[in-house]
């Protein structure tokens, strides 16, 4: 049987309402593919509380956590993930780069250009929708 992940991930938008973008660097599975930034769910921790640590980790930013975009849980070859992301802006600091290969601040109409991976399209979807 699959292993499932929880794992969160931040739908993180700026005053001009563009989305941050995050593409995975080439030692993270995936390597390549865009994804809304974020990371596992430690036991004890609530979506929200993993969210705040995980960007804090991996973007060197604070962030105040909003309304849920999406639940939805992708069956991946050797793995289920199971990713639950939110609205969430930007309350310290400015995000940077450390684990991902870069990130871009997109207008809603224009994610549909990146490489998305298979967990992040429901939330891709509920965005456009």
């Amino acid at each position: 049987m699959k292993k499932t992940v929880d794992v969160v991930g931040a739908v993180i938008r700026n005053e001009k309402n563009e989305v941050l973008c995050a593409l995975r660097s080439q030692n993270m599975s995936l390597p390549g593919l865009w994804e809304f930034p974020g990371g596992k769910i430690e036991p004890g921790e609530t979506p929200q509380e993993s969210l705040k640590r995980e960007i804090i980790e991996e973007l060197d930013c604070e962030i105040e956590v909003g309304e849920l975009v999406a639940d939805a849980t992708h069956e991946y070859e050797k793995v289920i993930v199971h990713l639950i992301t939110y609205f969430a802006t930007v309350v310290g600091g400015e995000p940077k780069a450390s684990e991902h290969e870069k990130l871009v601040w997109l207008p809603s109409e224009q994610l549909c250009s990146l490489n998305w991976a298979p967990a992040d399209l429901p939330t891709l979807d509920k965005l456009l929708s």
